[in-house]
């Protein structure tokens, strides 16, 4: 009987069940969570495993920080610091599915493909956590003009650099796994250095290439409404306690699809990075 299965539910239940005590996760999240931490780490190892919860743990934290000074914001959003189902699997699903590849089909390009997607994905919410807090205007992604907070494609050079920290953390993490459970192995400080490097740039670049792919299609045909009370541009269907009304964009493109797609980008671009490497 292979144990690692029972190991992952062990651990997916700890985690979920206690995001979800923490109002992190929704029911439906809290479940998709402790399926999805099952296969990374029944089907993968604690390389899997470990990144979806880092990036996990500090998405989550960093969704509390200042809660009171970004509530007005995410009453904007489509989707709170509370995740449901569709946002965890929006934001995890393609890793499970490389995860799986590697399982039936292994290859090292699954794994690189895997660190894109998560470092596009904590990219992302990195910016959108600490951007929430910046003192300036964010500028649009299209023109660079001032847009009000909260308008999707606003982005600042706060949430620029978070989202930049939070695609090397994962890179980072990548490399030390890696080397811990002995994936990658080295005799020698040098080549060990370079990996580290490689590793980071595959996270760093992915991430980036994820995050302000995410800002670029929030910017241009994601299903965005207009407020007719405040007249603000948000992602909901109700604000400021009226219904809101369709102002552009494709109306099923919501933003767990515009998640998965840019994650989707950022995984291609990874994988590339790490076969040329």
């Amino acid at each position: 009987m292979n144990f690692d299965w029972i190991i992952g539910a062990l651990g997916a239940l700890i985690v979920s069940g206690a995001a979800y005590k923490k109002k992190s996760l929704s029911l439906s999240g809290m479940l998709a969570a402790f399926v999805m931490g099952t296969v990374y780490y029944g089907a993968g190892n604690l390389f899997w495993f470990g990144i979806l919860l880092l990036f996990f743990v500090s998405s989550s934290a960093f969704s509390h920080f200042r809660g009171d000074r970004k509530a007005e914001l995410e009453k904007s959003y489509a989707k709170s610091g509370r995740r449901d189902a569709g946002q965890v699997l929006a934001n995890g699903g393609l890793g499970m599915l490389a995860c799986l590849g590697n399982l039936f089909w292994p290859d090292p390009a699954w794994a690189y493909f895997f660190v894109g997607t998560m470092a596009a994905v904590t990219a992302d919410t990195w910016a959108t956590e600490w951007g929430g807090l910046s003192k300036r205007e964010p500028r649009s992604i299209l023109n660079g003009r001032r847009v009000p907070p909260g308008t999707s494609g606003g982005v600042t050079l706060l949430g620029s650099t978070a989202a930049l920290a939070g695609a090397a953390c994962i890179g980072g993490a990548a490399w030390l796994l890696r080397l811990w459970i002995g994936d990658d192995a080295y005799n020698e400080v040098v080549p060990a250095l370079f990996a580290l490097v490689k590793w980071g740039l595959i996270g760093g670049v992915s991430g980036l290439v994820g995050a302000f792919a995410d800002s670029w299609l929030g910017a241009t045909i994601q299903d965005m409404q207009r407020c007719t009370v405040c007249g603000k541009e948000v992602e909901v269907a109700v604000h400021c306690d009226q219904a809101t009304v369709h102002l552009r964009g494709y109306r099923w493109m919501d933003n767990d699809m515009v998640n998965l797609l840019s994650s989707l980008a950022a995984g291609f671009v990874a994988w590339g990075i790490g076969m040329i490497g």
